[in-house]
């Protein structure tokens, strides 16, 4: 079975997909972004993957690719095209090479235009073709910069794309307008810059015109991507808190188990969102917990201090971790939730006051 999950990043308009075969947990992951290192490795934690490869579909001008991140955090291995100019690679992909990944494969398929060293993915069923620039819904890449050129654009597409099967569904590495997939069959019939009767010489014509500026991180992502995405200059790795053992979830939350919480507990300040009376009753609160319930919680932001971290607290985890994004959301940069909250600090033999405590 396959596993398959696309990702969004929403500063770049950035679509990044994850694959993984089931049965033997190993799994790659296409056009990572540098500020989403924590979901991706998040996400690929808790579906139980092992990631073997990322994948750059070509040297990005508008985003650092996440590659050198995840290869020191989870030990992935990079791989991109031979003809991109990039180094730190542990593989150089050439056109009609596979990349595996238990028993499933992407078929690499060269296709030039944006940039010299532009690479399609086609999944080994030919259900799925992971385009990156060179083909976008209802549109392309540019082909005014980075060894662009239309022809070989137009040539890439018609002759490694839209010979592929209609119904081939097509996964591309940017969207602009809210459409996260087309298929091959659409893009033939409706895309106005390739599809339908235009020529290369309407294409041409077309692309020589657009009058785009250069995207606005163009002077340092592509530096960055010619490395892998190795930090070098004003690129800082981001740090995790110190303050506590915590887990980043893909909601976009530090958590804290019950242990690490026992641990530092003395450190923090508990913040229970419940109402006073689940407070008082059933599970208790944990000893010097200050109660603030939910809906009051904006209101009585001022009462919290700021010189020390911040768990928050209910019976289940799931109205604390709302408490924690507004938290977030206010400044407060030291905040954690308490995973499984009361229900499963309990289960785990910690200790809690009722109301007469």
């Amino acid at each position: 079975m396959l596993i398959f999950r696309p990702l969004f990043d929403p500063s770049s308009s950035t679509w990044s997909y994850l694959l993984g075969d089931r049965a033997s947990g190993e799994a790659v992951l296409i056009d990572p972004v540098f500020e989403q290192l924590r979901r991706d490795e998040t996400l690929v934690r808790e579906l139980g993957l092992t990631l073997r490869w990322t994948l750059e579909t070509h040297v990005h001008a508008d985003h650092v690719t996440g590659a050198w991140l995840l290869r020191q955090r989870l030990g992935s291995r990079i791989a991109l095209s031979a003809d991109g100019g990039a180094s730190g690679a542990d593989r150089l992909l050439r056109h009609g090479e596979r990349v595996a990944f238990g028993a499933r494969h992407l078929q690499v398929r060269a296709t030039p235009g944006h940039t010299d060293g532009c690479l399609s993915y086609v999944l080994d069923d030919e259900s799925r073709v992971f385009s990156g620039d060179c083909l976008l819904i209802r549109g392309c890449g540019r082909t005014d910069f980075q060894q662009g050129s239309a022809a070989s654009l137009y040539r890439s597409v018609h002759m490694q794309l839209f010979t592929l099967p209609a119904e081939c569904l097509v996964y591309p590495g940017h969207d602009y307008n809210g459409m996260g997939v087309s298929s091959i069959g659409e893009e033939r019939r409706f895309n106005p810059r390739l599809g339908g009767d235009v020529a290369e010489a309407d294409f041409a014509g077309f692309m020589h015109h657009l009058g785009l500026p250069h995207p606005k991180k163009m002077d340092l992502a592509v530096p960055a991507n010619l490395r892998c995405g190795r930090p070098e200059g004003d690129i800082e790795l981001p740090a995790d808190p110190s303050w506590a053992q915590l887990n980043f979830s893909i909601a976009g939350l530090w958590e804290i188990a019950p242990h690490a919480l026992a641990e530092v507990a003395h450190k923090v300040q508990l913040l229970d969102v419940r109402e006073p009376e689940e407070f008082r009753q059933g599970l208790g609160h944990i000893e010097a917990a200050m109660l603030v319930p939910l809906g009051e919680l904006q209101a009585r932001l001022a009462e919290l201090p700021r010189d020390r971290p911040i768990v928050t607290v209910c019976r289940s985890g799931a109205r604390s971790a709302r408490a924690a994004a507004m938290l977030g959301k206010a400044g407060f940069t030291e905040v954690a939730n308490l995973s499984g909250g009361m229900l499963r600090w309990r289960a785990e033999g910690h200790a809690a006051l009722d109301a007469g405590e």
